[in-house]
């Protein structure tokens, strides 16, 4: 009932900024949280940052504190991450992540986007 759609990933030099944008549609109110989870080819998925949809309560991992900011835009159900200073090693495609109240993992996921920062 709740769609994600991932857009924003690219190529983008070590050390640049990118950001990705998370659209949700259909029954939003239902979701208790959103998530940015990434995955490298050959590593497992994992997890890089979270919201609560009502906003608040955000959780980073530890390797992206500090250069990443995740935030919403309620009225446009949009969630984005803002990756600054971006490292090789961020390359991954990243999907986008939803968890409902009636659910405490993250069943909802996106496509995915592809970020790669090399030079």
């Amino acid at each position: 009932q709740v769609q994600l759609v991932e857009s924003g990933g690219g190529l983008v030099q070590p050390g640049g900024s990118l950001r990705l944008s998370c659209a949700a549609s259909g029954a939003t109110l239902s979701l208790a949280a959103m998530g940015w989870y990434r995955q490298a080819p050959g590593k497992e998925r994992e997890f890089v940052a979270s919201i609560k949809w009502s906003g608040g309560i955000i959780d980073y991992a530890d390797s992206v504190k500090g250069r990443f900011t995740i935030s919403r835009e309620y009225a446009k159900n949009t969630v984005y991450l803002q990756m600054n200073s971006l490292k090789p090693e961020d390359t991954a495609v990243y999907y986008c992540a939803g968890r409902y109240y009636s659910d405490p993992t993250y069943a909802l996921w996106g496509q995915g986007t592809q970020v790669t920062v090399s030079s």
